[in-house]
């Protein structure tokens, strides 16, 4: 309990102290920073608050807080909710599986023949300590994987009370805190892979996210796409809509405003935005990149949606208010909803990244281009290595920094602003194909093999 003097000077000085206690509470320094599904709070990869780390080694222990070893193979990112952590995987019953990393055009599939253990891991933020974990589903997959991919893909999301974790044609499964199984439905076979050639399966990537007390979820596949929405409680369907298009690898973001909010997906034949009660369609557009990877992000009142493959590369900037078919026509790079956009420039995997005003995308090579978020302008345009640096994961911030993980474990700290300035590479020591979470000062790192706490040493 605080108390202020009644005497003049002191209470000037008391009424400081609170004020200045009440400042650090807004800024989230004496507060938990979740991190509670992928990229953080409506996928905007940014937390604010605490000084985050400039330099690391994970080979040589260099300001890594701990270093835990998770089994199996998955791309999942970790998510954050107070002290826990959650991650999943899948784990072979013979042998380690296979990973073919870097810049490579095959299309092929791996066809998994070991039996399978999917998990959901919770871990002790503090120490990395594995509190839990659960064998959510077993058996042999029902759809091959990509060489680059996993069986493990899609990231958890978690309200604080239930963590819920996809598993495409394995799955959607919900627990509470403490690993007690709540709920699970099996959705049916569900196949992610090339539109083009139907034998090549590559297995999903988009994750779950909660709004309020709904689970919504976007399967494209070869066959029947839906974006669906279920009762976080029960599992039980609320509301589900068909969607013609390819398949797609983009997790939907949910956007509240004051007089609508919407489920925003990414897309080829249908980038759009749905009535997150009932499911209705509100807009849509036709895309470019025909393969869409990277999840819409929201900022100063646009959608940013990118995705770069067949020949194209796009950048589009939707305003959230859209309504109807908002598609621009061939002469066109703006209209009565759509505030700017480009034609080239775009991201093929990464999800971009508005921070500051600029929008920053790191192309699959790690080029990162930097852009006026409002405008469009081309601000920078930067390789992040002397050569080409192959990059799955997504960008986060904070601190004025910008942190780009690369798939063979060197991770790029940019000094956020209009001037290019690379501040550091760090070395994990291992595969990152997972984009890092932010808490309370600390990253957090899901590699090849481990779970890693990146964060100044005190």
């Amino acid at each position: 309990m605080y108390y202020v003097s009644t005497a003049p000077g002191q209470r000037c000085v008391g009424a400081c102290i609170v004020f200045v206690f009440a400042f650090l509470l807004t800024q989230g320094l004496c507060a938990d920073q979740n991190w509670p599904s992928f990229r953080g709070p409506a996928a905007t990869g940014v937390a604010e608050g605490y000084p985050l780390p400039v330099k690391w080694n994970a080979e040589q222990s260099e300001n890594i807080r701990w270093k835990t070893p998770i089994p199996g193979l998955g791309h999942s990112c970790p998510v954050i909710w107070g002290e826990r952590i959650f991650v999943t995987t899948a784990v072979r019953d013979k042998g380690q599986a296979k990973l073919k990393v870097g810049l490579y055009g095959d299309v092929k599939s791996v066809k998994e023949e070991n039996i399978l253990s999917w998990r959901l891991y919770c871990v002790d933020k503090r120490t990395g300590g594995i509190l839990w974990d659960r064998e959510c589903h077993t058996g042999r997959p029902r759809v091959k994987r990509h060489p680059k991919s996993s069986h493990a893909n899609p990231t958890p999301c978690t309200d604080g009370s239930y963590v819920v974790v996809f598993f495409g044609s394995e799955g959607l499964h919900c627990y509470d805190m403490q690993g007690t199984p709540i709920w699970k439905k099996d959705l049916g076979k569900l196949d992610w892979g090339y539109y083009r050639s139907r034998s090549a399966q590559w297995g999903g990537g988009s994750s779950p996210v909660i709004h309020e007390q709904t689970v919504i979820l976007q399967c494209d596949v070869q066959e029947d796409s839906f974006v669906a929405a279920f009762d976080l409680k029960d599992g039980s369907q609320i509301w589900k809509t068909n969607r013609n298009d390819v398949p797609t690898w983009g997790t939907p973001t949910i956007h509240s405003g004051p007089r609508r909010s919407q489920v925003i997906v990414n897309g080829f034949k249908h980038i759009g935005g749905y009535d997150v009660e009932t499911g209705e369609e509100l807009w849509k557009m036709k895309g470019r990149g025909d393969i869409p990877v990277p999840t819409p992000i929201v900022a100063n009142g646009l959608v940013y949606i990118t995705n770069a493959h067949g020949g194209f590369s796009p950048i589009y900037a939707i305003r959230t208010s859209a309504i109807g078919d908002i598609s621009l026509a061939d002469n066109e790079s703006s209209n009565q909803h759509i505030g700017w956009s480009h034609k080239r420039g775009g991201n093929y995997i990464p999800t971009p990244i508005v921070y500051d005003e600029l929008l920053y995308c790191c192309s699959s090579s790690g080029r990162l281009t930097c852009f006026d978020s409002k405008t469009g302008k081309q601000v920078y345009r930067e390789n992040l290595g002397s050569s080409s640096v192959p990059v799955s994961a997504s960008a986060v911030a904070g601190d004025g920094k910008i942190y780009c993980a690369a798939e063979k474990g060197d991770i790029y700290v940019v000094q956020a602003g209009p001037k290019f300035k690379l501040l550091s590479v760090n070395r994990m020591g291992d595969i990152c194909m997972a984009t890092p979470a932010i808490s309370q000062g600390t990253l957090y790192f899901r590699t090849r093999r481990h779970l890693v706490a990146v964060g100044e040493n005190k």
